[in-house]
């Protein structure tokens, strides 16, 4: 009895754990996302601090991996244009990762910026 109780327990945990680890990172809408990744750079544009309006990188500059790493640990340095990055709002920061996420390297359609 006390052997069943503990694998339920067990079981609950990981399936809560699981499912943290699930809501942890939700992918937006990735038509925003492109919208919202090259607002970014537009802004960073007319700031003066880029002589580019288009995005540092490309969606398919990493795998769908990488760039989970990459947001889950809030990491932007790579991406340039600090002051930008900082003023998203939490829904744009998902919409941009699931914008990259989905055009990854590794996904079945990579797509660059145009």
């Amino acid at each position: 009895m006390l052997k069943k109780i503990i694998i339920g327990c067990m079981a609950l945990i990981f399936g809560l754990t699981m499912l943290g680890t699930a809501l942890a990172l939700e992918k937006g809408n990735q038509r925003k996302g492109k919208y919202s990744y090259r607002k970014v750079y537009k802004s960073c544009m007319a700031r003066g601090a880029s002589e580019t309006d288009r995005p540092i990188l490309n969606p398919d500059a990493k795998t769908r991996a990488q760039w989970t790493r990459i947001f889950e640990k809030a990491n932007y340095a790579d991406f340039g244009c600090e002051e930008e990055w900082a003023a998203l709002s939490q829904e744009e920061v998902s919409d941009i990762y699931g914008y990259l996420w989905e055009y990854a390297a590794d996904s079945p359609t990579p797509a660059k910026c145009k």
